[in-house]
């Protein structure tokens, strides 16, 4: 059996080259990453990586568990095993879900190694000469029965905010988000052993960043600007300066971290958020003994840092305040990149909870990660909280990869590969005089300028922009190619077909370019199909002219060159699966878990039934009863909410109805040739300037009612509470597109042209919707849901839509 090549050799920084050191922030070792995680750094980061490399820049991407810290002693204690087998373990898991996704690391390393070891007693001592530590004494809560004192997650008792008295952890209060001291918690209970710790002293290191405040204002005011800091890093970092700098602690009372070097406190450990940035060191150590050529070459290195918001003081305070204080020349952080929360349905992902999908999760719904990384790029949250829901991720993989992208270069493969007399029989035909056509030349224009915006955002880590620009050349492709009509072409000008198939060849080469740092198995896949190597072919650099054949993109692919076997490249998402993952990954892991379980045992009582007789019971007339009885159940049953034809309504103009005070007449504009008039009666409760120009959901298949002499073709949805003095619209994304449907995750079919008063099926419905505790509309549970994200209430939780 013939040996695996060995992997090629680290990576150094070449003079005179552009060098890029990326790093993502170290995703913690005790879960599973789930997709928020996933797409909040390393995600992110690999996309940033590809295309750096895409455009022949000597980059590395280092990235690796972060494994040392109370969470992991906490995880140890669940799982009955050390901390070190939680780490081998979940290390396991992390490399395998970034695999899965296609993250292409340099280096993907561990923080519990003899290099971050090394890394973080060198550091310290520089500190330590420096006098930025000094000594101070803490008081901690101690466990007498356990012999220890007890970290933030190792106390829970009940939160002191007289609105909340929920219970919480010494940390934080996840009912009302409060940020705790363990000694603040009522009635405080060791977690371990339940019994009552009490409050010691105990003595500390602190890094004083009041004292390194100057150095780190210089290095934040000039690096801020040069490297065109995301606004939510800057905002973020401003309030820690805002709020003041104080002392900060570096050491914990615990036995799983990196040892203090020092007499006095050699029984401690470095804490986490001290010791956890460093491993960007080490890891970089552990992939090249020369690490100290990317970390402490400032003139000749840039560094671009991923990560969620959560993470940035620790790399805009805390890791240079660090790195400062050593007074050496470090590599420091140039650009960073940060995103919000991405949201899961109606809820908030959580590892803790098991709410949301996780990595492994992904893998084990066969849609293809070339999907999902388009997906949770597309979503991703770089200004504000994004949304993951099933239907959106339905709707964007059947719209936009399949009949966009997808069809757009099965299109032109296909014709091409046909055998002559009906296309090409493979071979890119010749096609001279391409810039003499004049479509094909305003195509070439429109490219060259899309490539230039592309170029622009991805340089500036706007990755969204990068991706929609190069989606919205496959949508010009797509309308170049139909409005071409090249099928009629071939017999009728062969010579214009041949310039509009070789343009488009070009587009499909231009895109597997574009693309490939967001999805690189399809760009592979449409090389393959294009007879290209990836490995030569997949390059977008200046030097090589790549750049410049973008304003004549006919140059890309050279006459006479045999392309290889088309192939559909993405598969439809039926609504039956829609409806299938979404009841699978609904509630958090351990519901599930609990749910796999009760419905084993189910089947097999009802395996075990099998075969015995029941004798039949009661009287024929109860018998007719029961029947009755169920069959009204199921067709009250096949009443699906896909008969209700809501849209996203625009209201073009609002006025009070001429005879009466409570009710407005609308003009609502709901994707149809005009506007629709529609009665509310909203007087009461939203003033008149607030209902013009505004997006809103409208049920359109009601019967028209005349309501004051003036009739009403629709229905405006609101949201009311318990007692309906408060009431408030059901409000769309505001980028959803008017007249497109409001469509429900698993209930699929076309809405009834009229919802009859005999029918009743309307108020049946209607009993259904509702705001939930996150504002969301829904029907039961499932989110109004537009191809921008859902529906939502401004502040009525819980209330009931009509």
């Amino acid at each position: 059996m013939a040996s695996s090549p060995p992997p090629p050799p680290p990576k150094l920084p070449i003079p005179g080259r552009r060098n890029i050191l990326i790093t993502s922030a170290l995703p913690y070792v005790n879960n599973v990453p789930h997709l928020g995680n996933i797409i909040g750094c390393v995600l992110s980061a690999d996309v940033f990586a590809r295309y750096c490399r895409l455009r022949g820049y000597n980059a590395i991407y280092i990235c690796g568990t972060d494994e040392y810290g109370t969470a992991t002693e906490t995880k140890a204690m669940e799982e009955k095993c050390t901390p070190k087998e939680i780490c081998d373990k979940y290390h396991a898991i992390h490399n395998e879900v970034y695999k899965w996704f296609n993250i292409k690391f340099d280096k993907f390393g561990r923080t519990s190694s003899p290099e971050q070891t090394e890394a973080c007693h060198a550091i310290f001592h520089k500190l330590m000469e420096n006098k930025w530590l000094t000594e101070n004494t803490m008081q901690q809560l101690y466990c007498d029965t356990c012999q220890k004192f007890l970290a933030d997650r190792l106390v829970e008792g009940t939160c002191p905010n007289k609105v909340c008295n929920a219970s919480a952890r010494g940390d934080q209060c996840e009912t009302c988000s409060t940020l705790l001291n363990p000694t603040e918690l009522i009635d405080p209970k060791c977690k371990v052993c339940k019994n009552t710790p009490h409050i010691r002293d105990t003595d500390h290191l602190f890094l004083e960043l009041p004292l390194l405040k100057d150095k780190l204002v210089n290095y934040i005011n000039e690096t801020s600007v040069a490297g065109l800091w995301s606004q939510n890093a800057i905002q973020a970092t401003n309030a820690w300066l805002k709020e003041g700098l104080k002392p900060r602690c570096i050491t914990r009372d615990l036995k799983w971290g990196v040892p203090v070097p020092h007499e006095k406190y050699k029984d401690k450990v470095f804490y986490v958020w001290f010791d956890a940035p460093i491993g960007y060191v080490s890891i970089t150590a552990s992939y090249t003994p020369d690490w100290d050529k990317w970390w402490k070459n400032p003139d000749n290195v840039e560094l671009f840092q991923f990560m969620g918001k959560d993470n940035v003081p620790f790399h805009t305070i805390m890791f240079p305040s660090t790195l400062l204080g050593t007074g050496e020349k470090w590599t420091m952080m140039k650009t960073i990149s940060v995103t919000e929360y991405l949201n899961y349905e109606a809820g908030k992902f959580s590892k803790s909870k098991g709410i949301g999908v996780f990595g492994n999760d992904a893998k084990d719904t066969n849609i293809p990660p070339e999907v999902w990384r388009y997906y949770l790029l597309m979503n991703r949250p770089e200004a504000s909280d994004t949304l993951f829901t099933w239907a959106d991720l339905q709707a964007k993989l059947n719209t936009e990869l399949l009949n966009n992208l997808g069809n757009f270069i099965n299109r032109v493969l296909s014709f091409v590969a046909k055998p002559a007399g009906a296309g090409y029989d493979s071979i890119v035909p010749d096609a001279p005089n391409a810039s003499a056509h004049s479509s094909t030349k305003s195509l070439a224009e429109k490219t060259g300028k899309w490539v230039e915006q592309y170029l622009d955002a991805m340089e500036k880590v706007k990755l969204k922009q990068g991706l929609k620009i190069a989606m919205a050349i496959s949508s010009e492709g797509n309308a170049y190619l139909q409005e071409s009509q090249f099928w009629k072409l071939y017999k009728e000008d062969p010579a214009t077909c041949a310039i509009v198939l070789k343009t488009s060849l070009g587009l499909v080469y231009l895109l597997a370019c574009l693309l490939e740092p967001f999805m690189p198995s399809f760009s592979d896949e449409v090389l393959r199909q294009l007879n290209l190597s990836p490995e030569e072919n997949l390059s977008f650099s200046e030097e090589k002219g790549e750049i410049a054949k973008a304003k004549t993109p006919w140059d890309f692919v050279p006459a006479g060159h045999k392309i290889g076997k088309p192939a559909p490249l993405f598969k439809e998402l039926k609504d039956e699966e829609v409806g299938f993952l979404r009841e699978k990954y609904a509630g958090s892991q351990s519901e599930r878990n609990s749910k796999a379980a009760a419905d084993a045992e189910a089947n097999k009582v009802a395996n075990q039934l099998k075969g015995t007789k029941i004798a039949d019971g009661g009287s024929k007339k109860e018998q007719k009863k029961q029947s009755g009885g169920s069959k009204s159940k199921a067709a009250d049953a096949d009443i699906s909410v896909a008969k209700l034809d809501i849209r996203v309504g625009l209201i073009r103009k609002a006025e009070k109805h001429p005879d009466a005070d409570s009710l407005y007449v609308e003009e609502i504009d709901v994707g149809e040739d005009a506007p629709r008039t529609v009665v509310s009666g909203l007087v009461k409760f939203i003033p008149l300037e607030e209902m013009q120009n505004r997006k809103v959901c409208v049920l359109c298949n009601l019967k028209p009612v005349a309501m004051r002499g003036i009739k009403s073709h629709a229905m405006v949805l609101a949201a009311s509470n318990e007692d309906h003095t408060k009431v408030e619209l059901v409000e769309p994304p505001e980028s959803a597109a008017v007249g497109e449907r409001v469509i429900f995750a698993g209930y699929s079919g076309e809405p009834e042209a009229s919802l009859s008063g005999k029918s009743k099926t309307w108020e049946k419905l209607a009993a259904e919707l509702h705001s939930n505790g996150e504002l969301v509309a829904c029907y039961k549970d499932v989110p109004f849901t537009t191809s921008a994200g859902v529906c939502k209430v401004k502040t009525i939780a819980n209330g009931e839509i009509r």
